[in-house]
């Protein structure tokens, strides 16, 4: 019973360790995201002005 016990506590760890991982990979990919489209913005607007 104590062995079970243990295995679930290293487990029950385990994923809560990947599930903070996924979480900042998550965010990391949401933060990346809006970096991307500002950037695609910021392009599209100079080249906008240089054809002017």
């Amino acid at each position: 019973m104590l062995k079970v016990a243990g295995v679930l506590l290293v487990l029950m760890i385990l994923f809560g360790i990947l599930g903070f991982v996924a979480n900042v990979a998550g965010a990391i990919t949401k933060v990346a995201f809006f970096v991307c489209l500002i950037a695609l913005g910021v392009s599209l607007v100079m080249k906008m002005l240089k054809k002017t």
